[in-house]
């Protein structure tokens, strides 16, 4: 009792005898608590406990973020120290697409502080960097001295249709029977030969594929070479491929030699051939032209050296010529990978001397060569000008078309290299974000279009509405989503080199048929078949493609028992039959109908079974026969009135199976249906026939 009397005494504002004057002896604790306090001290004693002062609250920091223009959703977690999710939560419920947003894809200014913002942090922009723009670090071309310039031997590329006997000519030249090898007797790669003549003088010659997949390779051949030699059988005349050739050579605007081939014939009619050509603008010399025709026989060899002479005068009068002792640039004609010696590639070399040991850069790879073959697998030390070699030391393996240049040292190579990759994925990203803000757009006018209509309508009546059409877009059968869509096919692609996969890659990119069966390609790359295709395939229901390529005992045996489709073939078109058989194997069957005969009812009448009267028409049949296990079809003018099974069909008083042609029957519907004097009675059968893609490859 006392402590709460010494505690509101303290809070009293009186001098020490106030405080003397309420704990005298004289007063005690009950006198205190009962007397009535002094008038003057009234209002103070009872004005109860003071107030501690209010604790003023910190007001507290938001966290600052800094941003910049196009930050991917990855940049913009890292810099507000959250995970990709977070980012994604934010974008949710707006225009942004969070379904097609992934961690590397770019956001737009708006984007990126309305995350910021919804996140409880304040922006700010990031501070432009004052160092200057990173110089350039790719290989370039050096300067070249004229008066070093030497002669060089011509590089002739052999183009034309497939089976005009390409690799037949060049066969004939090299005395070499190169053409029995070649599975299908077609050639599929890229085959680069020196020819050295009688005469001493030196060509190059380039065999390229006659087939229609192989167009990028021709290419690769007219841009590479200094003379075209164009073979055309003078008994087949101008084909497909032929024109494409002449429009290669056009393109890279090289002189052309025109080699009509197969004269040996009774059927072939040069003329005509010379005469097909004007009309592709290719004029020979005996019609006013500057273009040299040479009729000749590749199996018989008559007139090759008349066309090795015109290809050597050609090339006189071109001028060939080249530095063999400056910096090596060539150019990348076909790439693989062998067992043993890794990544090779098949070179020709336009400048420069190669040697063993030199550092070459081609596309995002780099090599120290290691050895240097020619075309008959024979070591070289060197290779000059105008030479055909293959190459290994290739880290990674570069791609055919790409240039090879030599640079000064390996760590050279790798800047160039890193350059490149860098150079690369700018180039991506640019690409992504232009494809991302045609997405976006796509989704906004989506989104505003969805919403045009329902306008007038209230944010209940707005959600009903949303809600039912999402309920009948999920609820639907895959039957009704689409009809006859087959369930998918997913593919692994592997091939011998670079440019068969890419021939591969092209074809399939012409597949038009993804709305009838999809097609998807899991992986493609060059080499043999590994447990790592195989596994991919099972784990994806896929099968595995290979063109050129081998698959060893214990693959084979993993692929049977996994159920995993192994096609591997050496003939490009075998392949792509037998790729259409089994897309058209993923559709489902097509139903069709079989009619199997016709009648004609001519009356009706009752019979009594039992205590019910069943109608039944009388019928003569027109038409075939009618079979009771078959489906029938009430047909009342151009009207079906009826489909579905007999309960009955009867001859005379007999129930029979069969009512053949011209003969009276009796038959009744499994329900009551009516049927009139005059209609006709279809009898038919139902057939699943199978379905062929619709997909067309061109060949």
């Amino acid at each position: 009792m006392m402590s709460s009397v010494m505690r509101v005494a303290q809070r009293l504002h009186g001098d020490r005898a106030l405080l003397g004057h309420f704990l005298s002896p004289s007063r005690s604790p009950a006198h205190f608590l009962t007397c009535q306090p002094d008038r003057k001290y009234a209002s103070k004693q009872f004005k109860g406990p003071k107030r501690e002062p209010r604790v003023q609250k910190v007001k507290q920091e938001k966290q600052e973020v800094e941003i910049r223009q196009r930050m991917t959703v990855s940049a913009l977690a890292d810099a507000m120290n959250k995970d990709v999710e977070h980012v994604l939560e934010a974008l949710l419920n707006t225009a942004a697409g969070h379904g097609s947003l992934g961690p590397h894809s770019a956001l737009e200014e708006r984007w990126v502080k309305e995350v910021v913002v919804r996140s409880g942090m304040k922006f700010r922009w990031e501070k432009l960097s004052e160092s200057r723009e990173r110089p350039n670090r790719d290989a370039h071309r050096k300067p070249v001295d004229p008066s070093r310039l030497k002669p060089r031997p011509p590089v002739v590329t052999i183009m034309g249709h497939v089976d005009h006997g390409k690799t037949t000519l060049l066969d004939s030249l090299r005395k070499s029977q190169l053409v029995l090898s070649e599975a299908g007797g077609i050639t599929q790669h890229i085959g680069a030969f020196l020819v050295q003549l009688p005469t001493g003088e030196r060509i190059t010659f380039l065999d390229t594929p006659g087939h229609a997949a192989f167009s990028s390779m021709r290419g690769r051949g007219a841009d590479a070479t200094d003379i075209i030699i164009l073979v055309v059988a003078a008994d087949d005349g101008v084909m497909n491929q032929t024109v494409e050739s002449i429009q290669h050579a056009k393109r890279a605007g090289v002189p052309m030699i025109v080699a009509v081939n197969k004269c040996d014939k009774h059927q072939s009619d040069p003329q005509k051939v010379k005469q097909e050509l004007l009309a592709h603008d290719v004029v020979c010399e005996e019609f006013g032209g500057d273009v040299q025709a040479i009729h000749v026989s590749a199996l018989k060899g008559d007139n090759l050296m008349e066309l090795a002479e015109a290809t050597v005068v050609l090339a006189e009068v071109l001028e060939l010529k080249a530095d063999p002792g400056g910096a090596v640039e060539g150019l990348i004609i076909e790439s693989r990978s062998e067992r043993g010696r890794g990544p090779v590639t098949t070179a020709l070399v336009q400048t420069g001397t190669l040697r063993r040991g030199s550092v070459l850069v081609a596309g995002t790879s780099w090599a120290k060569v290691r050895f240097l073959l020619d075309e008959n697998g024979r070591a070289l030390q060197e290779a000059g000008p105008s030479v055909a070699v293959e190459i290994a030391g290739w880290k990674e393996l570069p791609a055919a078309g790409d240039t090879m240049m030599e640079v000064e040292s390996e760590q050279r190579a790798k800047e160039v290299v890193e350059w490149r990759v860098q150079l690369g994925e700018a180039q991506q990203l640019l690409e992504e974000q232009q494809l991302i803000q045609v997405k976006q757009q796509h989704h906004l006018d989506q989104y505003r279009q969805q919403r045009e209509g329902l306008q007038h309508l209230s944010w209940r009546q707005r959600k009903k509405v949303l809600y039912r059409t999402n309920k009948d877009q999920f609820s639907m059968r895959p039957s009704e989503k689409s009809s006859g869509e087959g369930v998918g096919l997913q593919l692994i692609v592997k091939g011998d080199v670079d440019g068969s996969v890419e021939a591969l890659l092209n074809i399939l990119s012409s597949y038009d048929a993804q709305l009838q069966c999809p097609l998807d390609i899991l992986h493609y790359g060059i080499g043999d078949i590994s447990e790592n295709d195989v596994n991919m395939a099972n784990t994806f229901s896929g099968s595995v493609y290979g063109f050129n390529v081998a698959a060893s005992k214990s693959i084979v045996q993993l692929a049977e028992k996994l159920c995993v489709p192994l096609r591997l073939h050496n003939i490009i078109y075998k392949l792509i039959d037998e790729l259409k058989d089994e897309l058209s194997s993923k559709l489902p069957p097509l139903k069709t109908e079989k009619i199997v005969g016709e009648a004609t009812v001519l009356a009706m009448f009752d019979v009594s079974v039992g205590k019910k009267k069943l109608p039944v028409a009388g019928c003569r049949v027109q038409k075939g026969l009618l079979d009771r296990r078959m489906t029938f079809r009430l047909i009342r003018g151009r009207d079906a009135i009826w489909e579905g099974p007999l309960l009955a069909l009867k001859h005379h008083k007999d129930e029979v199976q069969t009512v053949k042609l011209g003969m009276e029957c009796g038959l009744s519907a499994d329900v009551e249906v009516e049927i009139k004097a005059g209609d006709v009675v279809v009898c038919f059968e139902e057939l699943d026939v199978p379905q062929v893609t619709s997909w067309d490859p061109g060949f």
